[in-house]
Formats: structure tokens, sequence, C-alpha cells
């Protein structure tokens, strides 16, 4: 691949321009490793802009459903 991540997203095949936080599953997740930083403390993920943008749209439609504060996931705007 040259040194280029690929997209993490499930059969992505694209490159993964957009480093983030958020699973593929559309949740923060934090490595359970102990780091020196806050931003060394949560696994980081690769996406092609296509897939962040997706799933940074379901992301805000949960956090805005009133319905779905209950399951067991933190907002990501609580972090």
């Amino acid at each position: 691949m040259g040194g280029k991540t690929k997209c993490d997203y499930t059969g992505c095949e694209n490159s993964g321009e957009v480093t983030s936080r958020l699973s593929p599953e559309g949740y923060l997740v934090a490595t359970g490793k102990k780091a020196y930083s806050f931003r060394e403390a949560y696994r980081r993920f690769h996406y092609c802009i296509d897939h962040h943008d997706e799933l940074m749209s379901g992301v805000w439609t949960r956090v805005r459903k009133p319905d779905d504060k209950e399951d067991g996931h933190v907002a990501p705007t609580a972090i």
C-alpha cells in the first residue's frame, strides 16, 4: 500500500484520510492502556471521507434522539 493507511470501515478499500476516535460502530473507544496524555488514551481509526461523514451523521442523529440515552454508551460530547 506504499505507506498509506486503509479505511477502517469494514469492507472499504479506500485510503483512510481522516483520523478519528469513532469506532466503525460509531462510538468513542478507549484502549484501556496507560497513556501519557488525553490524546493517547483513545484508540484511533482511519476512514475515507465518505465513511467518516456517515459515522458522524449517525452519532449526531443518536445524540439528538431523547429515547436513545440509556443504551450504555457515552455520548461523544461527554468526553
